[in-house]
């Protein structure tokens, strides 16, 4: 024995051990493996044999101890002030507790030390050169283990355990953000080569959760118009049945909603969960989720929904999971931003795309005539109301037989309305098969039927902010009506195959040259759909009632076809036009079109050489005389009648024309059959 009362030979081997010590600074360990080979190398210095490492965090303020009771693997949390490592650490002094029975303070500290057999304590600050990180707590079973000698030796193997702690602090901090770096670096790959986010949403969830522990995951959008928010991708490995694409939760009655509304992160425990009222709540607490974190996907114009993590663990989640969720919630919103503006360009550059395929048709296309030719009181009157209701939205339809112009007057109203800078789409619904008059007008998506190999866009959406003609609109099947009609009423249907609702700005015109009356009361044609379209009718003259146009249309596609055919027809001889005025034309100014074009085409000189011939009755029909004379009656009275505005009695009224008592007049119409429909517009 030394005269201080030493033994050298003790003081060798601690400082041997020290040096021993020093050893495991300079290596890489985890923390709990680190803390296994220092309390055994402190246990062969001391009498110890109960070893703790306190470890302060500062985002709690609480002493995260690690004990061989708990085999250095799950740290207890205790309240700073309640502990003699937390003094320690506070006022960086040792403590030494002689007796843990008669110690007055640190009551649940000492209570478990003594349950663990310790009745002599001491602990020293774990300080380094850049910060304070803890404490080192000694335990022995017998009183009075520890003097002062003890107290400086363990002073300097506290400094060797700072230091090696700090090191592998430091290098699990270095790691955990390699690993959360490498994540984050990942799920941008996945983002930014992946469009389609709600199909990969689980591989880039596993890439999350090698440093995020949870269950399940999900991205939940909102949906303005129904107040909520729905499923948008889904991850959960252990239950893939439990939930579904496309369900939805009140934005005002879920914790997602919280989260979305206060955007903030959020964490929920399951006590706080059952506080909710939802479907999707009660199915999470029925797998055994403990722990609910929801981070807000905020983009620079709105938040557009959240990202939802759950755990069966309590507490699952620590402070710096949330940051690690912040920077994934950004990246997922900046995704779906981009590709919300890139399902848009597609939609807009398809639209555009079919828009130039249709008009390029339609440019193509041969047209009746370029412009409204005549100068007939009933033409005048059509062109007058046409202009009438081209400034207002109503639906018109327009009546009319075959060949009398409707699709011009159409197109007028168009040019005429606020929606000329806008497309004019057609639609011939007797030019379609029934079967695919659906996805023409409609459009369908990929998928949607056998042959559906791309999604279609169809007229409805081509036609928004413009205006639709449906041509031969009395042919639409009876089953296709009600969704017409939905489009109608509320601007709005989905693609044939599709689940998403379109909304669209489309002003309808429609034409037919049949009686829709009579349709709807033979049940071929919804009375509400009729009403609908029947808004602001239209009807058509037929050539034959406005006479004084034949000549006018004559020479006009006269000029059209001797150009094209590069003739030079200089006159239309008076028989050729005094024929022409009288035929009846039941095709109209299309009849008119086609056989002004066969003249030129016959004519070798510069006067046209019309088939005259085409214009004489056919055989049997010189036979039905009172026929022939009843029919032209009647075409001549209801003429009259149009060109009077329905006006029978007065000096202007129709029957002072027709040199007719108006009692006369109304006993021929009544013969006839002539109702008003026929001639008030």
């Amino acid at each position: 024995m030394a005269p201080d009362g030493t033994h050298p030979e003790v003081d060798l081997r601690r400082y041997e051990a020290l040096l021993q010590m020093a050893d495991l600074v300079v290596r890489h360990c985890e923390l709990e493996e680190l803390f296994r080979e220092l309390a055994q190398r402190l246990r062969d210095l001391t009498s110890a044999e109960f070893v703790a490492f306190s470890l302060h965090e500062p985002t709690s303020n609480l002493m995260q101890v690690y004990s061989d009771a708990g085999k250095f693997a799950t740290p207890r949390e205790m309240p700073t002030e309640e502990t003699p490592g937390g003094w320690v650490w506070q006022h960086q002094l040792p403590m030494l507790i002689r007796d843990t029975e008669s110690e007055n303070r640190f009551l649940e500290k000492m209570q478990l030390l003594g349950e663990a057999g310790v009745r002599s304590y001491c602990a020293l600050p774990l300080t380094t050169a850049r910060r304070r990180l803890g404490s080192l707590g000694l335990g022995s079973a017998a009183l009075n283990t520890y003097d002062e000698n003890d107290l400086q030796f363990l002073q300097r193997a506290a400094k060797f355990v700072a230091i090696a702690v700090e090191n592998a602090l430091t290098q699990g901090a270095l790691q955990q953000e390699k690993d959360r770096l490498q994540m984050l670096l990942e799920v941008n790959a996945a983002l930014v080569s992946n469009l389609d986010l709600q199909e990969h949403f689980p591989a880039i969830s596993g890439y999350i959760r090698r440093v995020v522990n949870y269950d399940f995951a999900s991205i939940d959008l909102y949906e303005e118009s129904s107040q909520t928010l729905y499923k948008y991708a889904l991850d959960f490995p252990s239950a893939p049945g439990a939930f579904r694409v496309g369900q939805k939760s009140s934005v005002h009655g879920s914790f997602f909603g919280q989260a979305f509304l206060e955007r903030q992160t959020k964490i929920f425990p399951r006590e706080q969960l059952r506080g909710f009222s939802s479907d999707a709540i009660g199915q999470l607490l029925d797998y055994g989720i403990q722990t609910v974190c929801c981070a807000p996907l905020l983009t620079p114009k709105a938040a557009v929904g959240t990202l939802n993590l759950a755990s069966r663990q309590a507490d699952a989640f620590a402070p710096r999971d949330l940051r690690v969720l912040k920077q994934i919630a950004g990246q997922i919103a900046v995704a779906l931003d981009n590709d919300h503006a890139y399902r848009e360009l597609a939609r807009l550059k398809d639209k555009l795309a079919a828009e130039k395929k249709y008009l390029q048709g339609e440019i193509y296309a041969e047209r009746n005539f370029e412009d409204i030719i005549g100068e007939s009181p009933a033409l005048k009157a059509i062109l007058h109301t046409s202009k009438t209701v081209a400034s207002s939205d109503a639906n018109v339809l327009i009546l009319g037989e075959t060949g009398t112009g409707k699709e011009l007057i159409a197109r007028a109203i168009h040019r005429m309305s606020s929606r000329k800078d806008s497309s004019f789409i057609k639609l011939n619904c007797a030019a379609i098969p029934t079967g695919l008059l659906e996805s023409e007008l409609f459009g369908h998506e990929k998928g949607a039927f056998t042959g559906a190999v791309s999604q279609k866009i169809g007229r409805l959406e081509l036609a928004d902010k413009g205006t639709l003609l449906l041509d031969e609109v009395g042919d639409i099947p009876l089953e296709l009506q009600p969704k017409l009609l939905r489009v109608l009423q509320d601007q709005e249907f989905e693609r044939l195959g599709g689940t998403r609702t379109l909304k669209v700005n489309v002003r309808l015109l429609a034409a037919t040259n049949v009686d829709l009356e009579k349709l709807v009361a033979e049940r071929l044609f919804r009375a509400d759909l009729y009403y609908r379209l029947n808004v602001f009718p239209i009807r058509m003259p037929a050539l034959r009632e406005r006479a004084k146009d034949i000549s006018l249309l004559a020479r006009y596609f006269v000029h059209k076809f001797s150009r094209r055919m590069n003739k030079q027809i200089e006159s239309i001889p008076t028989e050729v036009m005094h024929a022409m005025e009288m035929w009846s034309w039941p095709g109209n100014v299309r009849e008119l079109e086609n056989f002004i074009e066969r003249s030129v085409i016959l004519t070798t000189g510069t006067a046209l050489n019309a088939p005259l011939a085409e214009l004489r009755a056919k055989p049997g029909e010189s036979e039905a005389g009172h026929g022939s004379l009843e029919t032209l009656e009647r075409e001549h009275i209801v003429r009259t009648l149009r060109e009077t505005g329905g006006v029978i009695a007065g000096l202007r009224g129709a029957a002072v024309r027709l040199g007719l008592k108006r009692t006369t007049l109304q006993s021929r119409m009544q013969r006839l059959g002539i109702s008003r429909n026929e001639y008030e517009n």
